[in-house]
């Protein structure tokens, strides 16, 4: 768990089970750990990881037996924050975090801007603290004329949300491989000469197509996951 994280602590707890729950790493009716050694392995404070647990629990996916223990549930999708985030760890799971490499305003190539303005937002993303994927994003920029560095949160999608009122509902991805952009040199160390492609396009509440993003991941470590219920 990390301070430096644009997300509450508490949250990235609930974030990680959730998605340990929807990769099968913690399986319906399984016994938590206690809470004392749970906080104790997570390095935080047994009253901040009560504070996941809850959160969890109201979202359907945990039941907590008094005097018993903290059992999972594995219930239906619920509204995750990185909910349309498709790559995991090879073995399961991984909190997601981002380390924004820049922020420039260009002419879109491609795209809901082609021809006109766009953000271009470059990431690195982390799975467990570990390098996994690193994406190139264009966000037309006609729904926000300034966009810094230090306006972005863990969560794209929940920073379109908070700050600029557009709830992505849709996305489509197309998977495939390719080779590492010039611009990604040495950002994931050790990753083989072709990796794994997402090329999505997402539309946000009114139907309009708002952004384009390519991510490039490291098929060693990561891969890339879509669950149907």
């Amino acid at each position: 768990m990390s301070a430096g994280h644009s997300l509450p602590i508490y949250v990235q707890i609930s974030e990680m089970l959730v998605r340990d729950i929807q990769s099968g790493r913690l399986l319906d009716g399984e016994r938590l750990p206690p809470e004392r050694d749970m906080a104790r392995r997570l390095g935080i404070s047994v009253g901040t990881l009560r504070k996941g647990l809850a959160d969890l629990a109201a979202k359907g996916l945990l039941e907590r037996r008094h005097g018993s223990g903290n059992y999972i549930r594995n219930g239906p999708a619920v509204d995750s924050i990185y909910a349309f985030f498709r790559l995991e760890l090879v073995e399961g799971g991984g909190l997601p975090t981002a380390d924004v490499l820049s922020v420039a305003t260009l002419e879109a190539p491609e795209g809901p801007a082609r021809g006109g303005p766009a953000h271009r937002i470059r990431r690195l993303r982390r799975l467990g603290g570990k390098p996994a994927a690193i994406e190139e994003i264009w966000l037309d920029a006609t729904y926000a004329r300034i966009l810094r560095e230090t306006d972005l949160s863990e969560s794209l999608y929940h920073f379109y949300r908070n700050r600029l009122g557009l709830w992505v509902q849709k996305v489509e991805d197309r998977i495939g491989t390719g080779g590492m952009p010039d611009w990604g040199a040495g950002l994931l160390p050790g990753a083989a000469e072709v990796l794994g492609v997402v090329d999505r396009v997402s539309w946000d509440q009114h139907g309009r197509n708002i952004e384009t993003s390519r991510t490039w991941y490291d098929t060693g470590h990561v891969r890339y996951v879509s669950r149907l219920k």
